[in-house]
């Protein structure tokens, strides 16, 4: 879809986004970053978190945005000029970037009741959000996320890196968590308008990716133990560098035996929130003694490898490369799928199995894998006190080979023979 298209949707929702939010007192961290907006004809301004040249200052200062009829309520879209203006680079320092978030332009919204389908979505101002205090994904933690990113080509156009597969493993999730879900095509055709909406924060080439995160929450209010009436399904994007500090040098981890992040029969296999807040309190206390993170084993036998607290891990021995199983415990990462995709097409053997903590002893090399840590080399690995390293300076050889693989790949540097891309323009 061409963004004048996708930019002719777009629409700010009143109830959600109101203006007399912007100048009250207890709003004054949201004034900061939210623009406002007004249900008559409004003259555009930039967010104030941007720095914008003169230039593009100038010109945005006299574009405004103008009622039309739509299939929704009080439904306005921007003006051909804005629309053109859109594609500019936002003014920010693209060599520092962190992984955190900048609030961009635009946010994607669909809702849905218990039973029923979703229609439509529309693309509104990105800000804060309206929930009640009984959402369901306040109380029981009925919600689901996923991660995917969007890079720039050297010809300006974007590319999304295997889009479907984030939105079936969301239905997969919402089937476990009792949700309807977006169907793919709406899932995939959500994440392109939102993408084209907020091009200009889509980084240059080489200089970092747009991370995308679409919710899936139970948004409807409800008091007992039960679904929630109400859903939402909702995309916001941040541009990204690196996820770890240490960038892709080499990240030292500790193995967790006491807590454990998921258990038989839990949801330790899908993308739920809660997945999450259960890795804090171990992955915080590692940090405090200098590790990058943790490394958890299974909760059974307490010996085997499961997972890093965001992060698939691979074990590396000569030309075979071990990953644990997918067994209900370990979340099916879609960059791992790839990874050990490009590795045997790269002549490496792949072993799904069970991975002995102890395999770790003998490794050649140890690494983990992400969208958003991509690829990232272990440098170390602690357990029960022993410190076990792995070469001396970045990459070892087989991470090295498998990096530079998908991340062309990812940024179209080199030909797409697995058909996982999909280009914007």
């Amino acid at each position: 879809m061409e963004s004048n298209a996708v930019l002719a949707t777009l629409q700010p929702n009143y109830n959600i986004l109101s203006p007399s939010r912007f100048y009250s007192s207890s709003a004054s961290a949201a004034a900061t970053f939210l623009p406002v907006f007004y249900p008559q004809r409004t003259r555009f301004s930039p967010p104030q978190y941007l720095k914008l040249d003169k230039q593009v200052l100038a010109s945005a200062s006299c574009r405004y945005v103008h009622e039309v009829k739509s299939p929704f309520e009080n439904a306005a879209v921007l003006s051909d000029s804005y629309s053109s203006e859109a594609s500019e680079l936002a003014d920010i320092e693209w060599d520092n970037l962190g992984f955190g978030l900048l609030p961009t332009d635009y946010m994607y919204m669909m809702k849905c009741s218990q039973g029923g389908n979703f229609s439509k979505g529309e693309l509104q101002r990105f800000g804060n959000i309206e929930l009640n205090p009984s959402a369901g994904v306040l109380n029981y933690g009925q919600g689901l996320f996923e991660g995917l990113k969007a890079y720039r080509k050297e010809d300006g156009n974007i590319l999304l890196f295997r889009p479907e597969e984030n939105a079936l493993r969301m239905r997969q999730g919402a089937e476990r968590m009792c949700m309807p879900a977006p169907t793919v095509d709406q899932f995939v055709e959500a994440v392109k308008e939102t993408v084209l909406a907020n091009k200009r924060w889509v980084p240059p080439p080489g200089k970092g990716s747009l991370y995308i995160r679409p919710l899936l929450m139970g948004s409807g209010a409800v008091l007992g133990l039960a679904p929630a009436p109400e859903y939402t399904f909702l995309i916001y994007v941040s541009p990204v560098g690196n996820y770890f500090k240490e960038g892709v040098a080499p990240i030292n981890l500790i193995v967790e035996h006491e807590l454990h992040r998921a258990t038989p029969g839990g949801t330790g296999g899908v993308k739920t929130i809660g997945n999450y807040a259960a890795v804090l309190k171990a992955q915080s206390a590692a940090k405090a003694k200098g590790y990058s993170d943790v490394l958890y084993l299974d909760c059974v036998h307490k010996k085997y490898l499961e997972e890093v607290s965001s992060c698939n891990i691979f074990v590396v021995k000569g030309n075979v490369i071990s990953t644990p199983a997918i067994k209900g415990t370990i979340l099916p990462g879609i960059t791992r799928k790839s990874i050990i995709d490009v590795a045997r097409s790269q002549g490496f053997q792949v072993e799904e199995r069970f991975v002995p903590v102890d395999e770790l002893l003998d490794a050649d090399e140890v690494f983990c894998t992400g969208t958003a840590v991509v690829v990232s080399p272990v440098g170390s690995i602690t357990y029960k006190g022993k410190r076990v390293s792995y070469g001396v300076d970045g990459f070892g050889a087989v991470a090295q080979q498998l990096y530079s693989v998908l991340t062309r790949l990812q940024m179209g540097l080199i030909d797409d023979k697995m058909d996982w891309t999909v280009e914007l323009s």
